[in-house]
């Protein structure tokens, strides 16, 4: 019998691993950590084998299904999967690679040139879009011989099971590929433009994420009782307090810290954007940090994963972590600390550039990039710091009675400060 997802949330650890079927290979396996693994096993020329489909709940039941389909198409097609991702993984070229005009190949030539510059993980989920959704089908096939409904037929495989963002990202995916092809004399033209308006429109989905004041104190007041790991607890008290991206976070090293000038600087190659990325620590971020250090500091990552500390921990651990707590995935994120900050933030009255800055949102124009950088910085610190004394705010503030003085003297309900002034007052709103 298939599993459920109530199967799933109610599956506790155990003292050993142990799994639960859904049929047609495919299993969730459940660590004595509590972490939950989606497992394919297979044959392949007469031998066992078994591949990794992702992390529960970051993929749900329905899509590691659908990637289930998506992998035996590969085996009903004589290639294996795991072999496939390995030679990827290492750049080699794909086993039996086509001829030099076919998609596949000028495919694999255009994401050979281009992801090098790319963040991590990206150009992995681009090129396994790729492989699982197209090459089957259009792979072998001249690129210069494919007909626009061609194209579109197999877009639609992907849009007719409900992955409509993923259809739409592949078929971007496709025209790079096509322009490339264009550009190196393989192809006449792009025939993804004559597609366009052809799927159904992406309907927008925000990250989930708490912005009530109230709610946002007894999130943090839950985070400060986590009774997980301690390198799980510090990643959940830093996660607002610096509002990066979750993998920014998680493969934070301790090489880019100086706790004594409160800095930490986020080389170019870990950011979405490819561009160095400047945090500044408020006295209670580094005072977490400060907290951690004797226990991972003498390795490389700040938050290293619990079963390998070489590794940083997996981009789902703070997302489950929120989910022990009581937090669906509906509610909150570990994203979702970014659009909590943003809102509150530009509610406040902060400089709309100093908090785009301060996310990380490139600026397009690099002049006026440069000049944001350098005229924001000490708004910057200031904000940070405002920002960590305002959610320790939050977090003492009583819910019953929340016009009550604080230990300091001060209302919980001061009026926005003048910002130009740069005092680090800011607003609580307790509505």
């Amino acid at each position: 019998m298939p599993i459920t997802h109530v199967a799933i949330v109610n599956a506790k650890p155990r003292e050993k691993p142990y799994r639960l079927f859904d049929g047609r290979g495919l299993y969730l396996e459940v660590s004595p950590s509590g972490g939950r693994w989606w497992r394919f096993k297979y044959r392949f020329q007469g031998k066992e084998k078994r591949m990794s489909l992702g992390v529960f709940p970051e993929v749900s039941i329905k899509e590691a299904r659908e990637t289930l389909d998506d992998v035996r198409r590969q085996l009903r097609a004589g290639v294996d999967p795991v072999e496939e991702s390995k030679k990827r993984k290492q750049g080699i070229a794909a086993s039996a690679p086509p001829a030099g005009d076919s998609f596949e190949a000028v495919a694999r030539e255009w994401f050979a040139k281009h992801s090098p510059a790319w963040a991590p993980g990206h150009g992995d989920k681009i090129i396994r879009r790729l492989e699982l959704n197209v090459f089957p089908w259009l792979g072998a096939k001249p690129i210069a011989g494919i007909k626009p409904l061609e194209l579109l037929g197999v877009i639609q495989r992907i849009e007719q099971r409900g992955a409509n963002e993923t259809a739409h990202r592949a078929l971007q995916n496709c025209g790079r590929v096509f322009r490339y092809a264009v550009a190196t004399g393989r192809a006449e033209r792009d025939i993804t433009r004559d597609l366009i308006g052809a799927l159904a429109p992406v309907i927008e989905r925000h990250h989930a994420s708490i912005v009530e004041p109230q709610a946002v104190g007894a999130l943090l007041r839950d985070i400060d009782g986590y009774a997980g790991s301690v390198v799980v607890r510090c990643a959940l008290r830093v996660a607002p307090l610096v509002f990066v991206r979750p993998g920014e976070l998680r493969m934070a090293e301790w090489s880019e810290f100086n706790l004594d000038e409160g800095e930490w600087r986020i080389p170019a190659a870990r950011m979405k954007m490819r561009a160095p990325h400047f945090v500044p620590l408020s006295t209670q971020a580094v005072e977490i940090l400060r907290e951690l250090h004797p226990l991972t500091g003498d390795g490389r990552y700040v938050f290293p994963g619990e079963a390998n500390r070489s590794r940083p921990m997996s981009n789902n651990t703070v997302n489950a972590a929120l989910r022990r707590l009581g937090y669906s995935k509906r509610e909150m994120t570990g994203h979702g600390f970014r659009s909590m900050a943003s809102t509150l933030l530009n509610e406040q009255g902060w400089h709309p550039d100093a908090i785009e800055r301060q996310l990380a949102h490139q600026e397009q124009n690099e002049i006026r990039a440069a000049y944001n950088y350098a005229k924001h910085l000490p708004e910057r610190r200031k904000m940070m710091q405002a920002w960590a004394d305002y959610l320790d705010l939050l977090k003492r503030t009583d819910v019953q009675n929340p016009k009550r003085t604080v230990p300091d003297g001060k209302s919980q309900n001061p009026q926005v400060s003048d910002r130009h002034q740069g005092r680090c007052e800011r607003t609580v709103r307790l509505s």
